[in-house]
């Protein structure tokens, strides 16, 4: 509150100061124009010019102070004064020596005709002069305030972008001590011009040399409108250096002209994966949401609150969060009544591997979507744990799949996983399972099952990413199973985006894939991490490689061999052919499956094989191999 009190009282003095100086420009222009128009010789000045010189001096100065705050003179911050401000200070003088012509006129009392022309060229000139200098003083005491112990930046683009920072980090009170040293574009016409004194010394390949010789200490990435991928391949350039990397966010804020010292963050490991986030046609999702009850399995997980969050958003008629665990499914529910207090949302705890509790969900809210997020992915997890696996994932995947048939669901969509394709541990085998329960039931079912296949989803429960942050955190080492192990990834929302679109093409029977682009060495990820987070690799962090866990692969697929894909009207969004399997005894094997599993019986995953014969487990000599090669 005293800061905004101070703030306050230090613009009601600016603007005090700023209006006495316009009352001594605005009259000293006109006395200056009179000087001049009788050859520099005030005795010469006729005695009558003198007295309407007089006699004007209160009415035009208030005239002329409402022209000025009409034009906003005293509401603009001088300190970012540039050539909009330019021309807003020769309209305003013009308006006002035109005023000025039109009252002495009307009194008549008029001066020399020549006197008006010259006042309004002195007052625009000592309007201007007062504005800029107040600038040209701000630049001086920052530069004149910077201690021996300055910060060189670097600026990755030589766009507007560009040029409102460095106006900003030459004004910014916060930055006294920061230096724009020199500029990297990749556009060679521009490479060698100057932005604000400070030279493009190059292109992309320039940036290790520059900063060396330069002496720089921190990189600001500074192209809103860059793509993801020119974003991660200009970023692991600079990485190489010892620089601290920042980045300015989004092209929005150029259009909202939010950009300046505040906006700059640090470089997130998200930035160098390089890949354009998925486009949603949120029409389409809107028309088979809006005014329908939907039902999320999981719903207080990483992707299930994702989920509903998006979902409520679109106005369902209800919205079911059915989740086992309790903590998870109260975050979500109190999330969504802040955020959305006039939404239906329905809170409920349960288990999917519970078919009569199931049953009785269904048959009170009778869901028209089902979004089927419930499972166990812990990959290691499920290798001790296999009748867990088969329980929770294959069964209750079954279940919910015959609620929905049996209760008239129109649309049901289950998250899968690209550890089903070719699986080699218990989790991905599971859900290769639940593919294949999805497409027996939209064989025969009027309700339109389907299946979406992705990858490894950043910042979820569990995921590798928290793990490694957290790892850094407690000083070490981070912990890689493989240096040549690679996964596709993407973001929670990008997912969640998906399995949305995915239930507006269902159609019966698809399992749809995304197009995540290049996959990422998890190797290289740690890196990233470890040199973001202000350590060097080897001198205070280390990383230890600690060889494959059971059922790990060096890397993950999205398509088995089998599989044709087919576009979609999402560029990025594919979907595969069903494979053809023995769906006559299908579920006879899978009843053997479910008996064993809660018979606990010691090794399941022979039956789990017979069901899914791509199941295809790691031997221990395989997994002795691949450590090896570490």
């Amino acid at each position: 509150m005293n800061e905004t009190k101070k703030d306050k009282m230090q613009l009601l003095v600016r603007r005090f100061f700023l209006i006495i100086t316009d009352i001594l420009l605005v009259n000293g222009s006109v006395f200056l124009s009179l000087i001049m128009r009788f050859d520099v010789d005030i005795a010469s000045i006729p005695a009558e010019y003198m007295k309407v010189y007089f006699d004007n001096i209160i009415p035009f100065t208030l005239i002329a102070l409402i022209i000025f705050w009409c034009f906003k003179m005293y509401h603009s911050l001088w300190q970012y004064a540039s050539i909009a401000e330019l021309y807003k200070i020769v309209e305003a003088c013009v308006v006002t020596e035109a005023a000025h012509i039109c009252f002495t006129a009307i009194m008549g009392w008029m001066l020399p005709r020549a006197c008006y022309f010259t006042s309004c060229i002195f007052l625009i000139f000592a309007m201007g002069s007062s504005r800029f200098m107040y600038r040209m003083i701000r630049t001086a005491l920052h530069d004149y305030r910077q201690t021996g112990d300055e910060t060189r930046i670097m600026i990755i683009g030589a766009g507007d972008a560009a040029n409102v920072l460095m106006r900003e980090i030459q004004n910014s009170r916060y930055m006294i001590n920061s230096v724009v040293s020199c500029i990297i574009d990749d556009d060679h016409k521009k490479v060698g011009k100057y932005i604000r004194g400070v030279k493009v010394v190059g292109t992309r390949e320039k940036i290790k040399e520059a900063a060396k010789l330069y002496g720089i200490d921190e990189i600001i990435f500074a192209i809103p409108s860059a793509s993801n991928e020119v974003k991660r391949d200009v970023l692991n350039i600079c990485k190489e250096t010892e620089c601290d990397l920042k980045i300015l966010p989004g092209v929005y804020q150029m259009v909202d002209g939010e950009i300046n010292v505040n906006s700059i963050r640090n470089v997130d490991v998200l930035d160098l994966l390089g890949r354009d986030p998925i486009d949603v046609d949120i029409e389409s999702i809107m028309g088979y949401v809006k005014g329908k009850t939907v039902m999320v399995t999981g719903g207080g997980g990483s992707i299930g609150s994702e989920l509903c969050r998006q979902l409520v958003s679109h106005q369902p008629k209800c919205l079911i969060i059915f989740d086992i665990y309790e903590n998870n499914a109260y975050d979500i529910q109190q999330e969504l009544q802040i955020n959305y207090p006039d939404a239906n949302v329905v809170t409920l705890i349960g288990s999917v591997r519970n078919e009569s509790r199931l049953e009785a969900v269904f048959a009170e809210y009778r869901p028209d979507i089902v979004y089927h997020a419930a499972a166990h992915k812990h990959v290691p997890l499920m290798e001790i744990s296999p009748n867990e696996a088969v329980k929770n994932n294959v069964v209750g995947t079954w279940n919910v799949a015959k609620m929905a048939d049996k209760y008239g669901t129109a649309r049901f969509v289950m998250i899968s996983t690209d550890k089903a394709v070719n699986p080699t541990n218990v989790m991905g085998a599971t859900k290769r399972i639940c593919e294949m329960v999805i497409q027996s039931f939209a064989a025969c079912s009027k309700t339109n099952f389907v299946a979406v296949r992705f990858g490894n989803v950043l910042g979820s429960n569990g995921s590798v990413i928290p793990l490694f942050k957290k790892q850094i955190e407690a000083g070490g080492p981070v912990t890689v199973t493989h240096p040549d192990i690679i996964r596709y990834f993407m973001t929670i929302p990008e997912a969640v985006s998906l399995v949305l679109q995915a239930g507006a093409y269902a159609k019966g029977g698809e399992i749809f894939i995304l197009d995540m682009g290049d996959p990422v060495k998890i190797d290289d990820l740690a890196k990233n991490l470890i040199r973001l987070s202000g350590y060097t690799l080897g001198i205070n962090m280390e990383i230890k490689y600690t060889g494959l866990r059971p059922g790990e692969k060096l890397y993950e697929e999205l398509l088995m061999k089998e599989e044709g894909l087919q576009d979609t009207k999402n560029r990025l969004i594919h979907i595969g052919k069903p494979i053809e399997f023995d769906r006559e005894h299908f579920f006879e094997h899978l009843e053997k499956l479910k008996e064993a599993a809660y018979s606990e019986t010691g090794d399941i995953r022979a039956l789990i094989h017979q069901v899914a014969p791509t199941y295809k487990p790691k031997t221990e000599a395989q997994q002795e191999h691949e450590g090896q090669a570490l």
